[in-house]
């Protein structure tokens, strides 16, 4: 917990573009200015930015956010101990549940849809301080890597190029908090969505391992592969908020208790990278079609671990990596995970997404997943199909292939495996489904149930950003962070997209 001092004096306008968590907090405890004055300075950012440039990052504002802040500057002004996040105002992706504002998945079959209770996560931020400040946009329902397009709020660009996608399903997340238009977001990851979007902006974004986290209260879309966590513009910020939200939830039912550290933040070490060892995935950097400038960037990145102190291992390997992952196949169960969150909210608006086929409550994009997952139970365990999936951690593809993983890292007595979280840039804006390409997050961590994280690497063409991923052994997340940060540290990759400025 943080001390609560205050100091009052003459207060000046808080300057967002970049604003970290702990940057913010020491000027709110000298009396620079209030948390009042910082969320209203974000709200003007959005009002300025996000609609009139067309990013469309932003979905809703929090009705609740100024009196949450008035709230906070009550509690400094008279000396209280302040919580972890007081102040961050976070940009939330909205398929999490959210007591005071509506929570749609991006579909309009949901969109006066407001749950009975916050989500897991939400609630550990609220409690922690934080301040959900907006939710933001969505590809419908989770649906897609490749672009992030709603029924209900319409298409978000990337914001460093408006001419591009910001990838899937978290694009929302990811141009807001590039763009400053919050302190920090949240996003969820089924194969994905929070490292694809945070690649595609310049971000940190963590999955972490199938069990630590839960995902109670986040709309699934796979129950059995979703994961929801942190986009942030710094480790630093990313990992704050990973420490608090990183706890066991017995209503989450793939959650293990007594995982977590006791504090992630004591992984934020400079020299974390120093003795290390990390496992170049070369199949996962030299498949065909990976774009050359890329590759370059990945190789340049290498050299800077090297130079940071970390042992490569160029090539690793793992045993029948290929074969597993072409074997393992998605099920099918969004119907009935989708049923199952359904039944959870006070008024069910629809009680089957089955019936959305024959309305106009679904996006041209989304219509097509809709339809292929219509076909499979609705009221039906997979387990208990007649073709069963069987779900996490009793599936034995996943569990061979994680047995391979952890095997093939021990030989190599690694801490992680690396890979370029995306081989190829962002499609275009209108070609999102035609030019997707390169996508690496879908392989590996989902299937095995591993962490893992993406950070900058640099940028494709001087333009548009490219993301470093490490993977790491179940419950490994320090060790990633620790490397991560290191990495950041000394690299620096990150810079703002230059259209949108301080306002003042």
């Amino acid at each position: 917990m943080s001390s609560g001092g205050y100091t009052s004096k003459m207060p000046q306008a808080p300057r967002l573009v970049e604003a970290t968590i702990a940057g913010l907090q020491e000027s709110l405890r000298s009396g620079d200015f209030s948390c009042r004055d910082v969320v209203r300075g974000y709200l003007d950012r959005i009002a300025a930015y996000d609609q009139p440039s067309g990013i469309n990052a932003i979905t809703e504002i929090n009705p609740n956010a100024l009196r949450r802040a008035d709230e906070i500057d009550s509690a400094l002004a008279k000396g209280i101990e302040m919580p972890p996040l007081f102040c961050a105002p976070l940009l939330v992706k909205d398929n999490f549940d959210t007591a005071d504002m509506v929570t749609t998945g991006g579909s309009i079959a949901l969109r006066n849809s407001v749950p009975e209770d916050d989500a897991f996560m939400i609630r550990k931020l609220r409690d922690a301080g934080a301040i959900v400040l907006a939710k933001t946009n969505m590809a419908e329902w989770a649906f897609s890597p490749r672009e992030s397009i709603s029924s209900l709020y319409g298409r978000t660009a990337n914001a460093y190029d408006l001419n591009y996608v910001p990838a899937g399903s978290s694009g929302g997340t990811a141009s807001g908090v590039a763009a400053s238009f919050g302190v920090a977001g949240m996003g969820s990851d089924t194969g994905n969505s929070i490292r694809g979007p945070s690649s595609h902006l310049s971000l940190f974004g963590l999955r972490s391992t199938l069990g630590l986290t839960s995902r109670d209260g986040v709309i699934p879309l796979n129950f059995d592969r979703d994961i929801a966590g942190p986009m942030a513009r710094t480790v630093e910020d990313g990992v704050k908020l990973f420490d608090v939200i990183a706890d066991y939830d017995p209503s989450d039912p793939l959650a293990e208790p007594n995982r977590r550290e006791e504090s992630y933040l004591k992984y934020l070490n400079v020299s974390g990278l120093q003795g290390k060892r990390l496992g170049v995935l070369r199949s996962l950097v030299d498949q065909d079609g990976a774009d050359p400038e890329i590759k370059l960037i990945f190789e340049d990145a290498i050299a800077k671990l090297s130079e940071a102190g970390a042992e490569i291992v160029d090539p690793f390997s793992i045993t029948d990596f290929e074969a597993l992952s072409d074997a393992i196949p998605f099920c099918p169960r969004f119907r009935y995970d989708a049923a199952q969150y359904l039944l959870t909210l006070p008024s069910q608006p629809v009680t089957d997404v089955n019936l959305l086929l024959d309305s106009d409550q679904v996006s041209d994009e989304a219509r097509s997943r809709l339809t292929f997952y219509s076909e499979y139970p609705l009221d039906v365990s997979p387990d208990e199909w007649v073709e069963p999936c069987i779900t996490w951690p009793n599936n034995p593809l996943r569990n061979q292939l994680l047995q391979n993983v952890i095997a093939a890292m021990n030989t190599a007595q690694i801490d992680g495996i690396i890979f370029p979280t995306w081989s190829n840039p962002p499609a275009h804006i209108d070609r999102g489904v035609e030019e997707y390409a390169g996508d690496n997050s879908q392989l590996l961590a989902p299937d095995a149930g591993l962490p893992a994280l993406t950070v900058p690497m640099g940028f494709w063409r001087n333009h548009l950003p490219v993301g470093l991923q490490f993977v790491g052994r179940p419950y490994s997340e320090g060790t990633l962070i620790e490397m991560a940060y290191s990495f950041e540290q000394a690299t620096r990759h990150r810079r703002p997209p230059s259209d949108y400025p301080e306002l003042n």
